[in-house]
């Protein structure tokens, strides 16, 4: 399940609006309308952070390894960045389909092209 998933469930369990949420956590009710609708993700930790405080879990509940690339990617190349992190996710899963990496060898090779990916938007911002 996906962070925007995650949340909007833990939101409508719980029964707090989108704006209620919003202030609890410090932002917009916006931005929580773009996390549930997948647009957009905390740009920070901190809001992960009062999110699985607010409705008791552990952090991890909303951050997957991709799902923090992702955050990465946003927090430090705006809407653009996150556009060109989630093709990369779903055309490395791709390359996977009906192929016989172990599950080990598949989380190493997204590791280091995600590391890639990073490397390369950074180096392509100071151009």
């Amino acid at each position: 399940m996906k962070f925007k998933q995650k949340l909007r469930l833990m939101r409508e369990r719980t029964g707090i609006s989108q704006e209620k949420l919003a202030e609890v956590v410090g932002v917009s009710r916006g931005s929580i309308a773009n996390y549930e609708g997948g647009v957009s993700y905390p740009k920070n930790r901190e809001v992960y952070s009062k999110l699985a405080e607010y409705f008791d879990v552990d952090i991890n509940y909303f951050l997957t390894e991709d799902e923090m690339f992702l955050m990465d990617a946003s927090g430090r190349f705006g809407k653009e960045g996150l556009g060109k992190a989630e093709i990369l996710l779903q055309e490395t899963s791709v390359l996977f389909a009906g192929g016989e990496l172990s599950d080990k060898d598949k989380i190493a090779f997204q590791r280091e092209m995600q590391a890639i990916f990073l490397d390369s938007m950074e180096r392509a911002s100071k151009v």
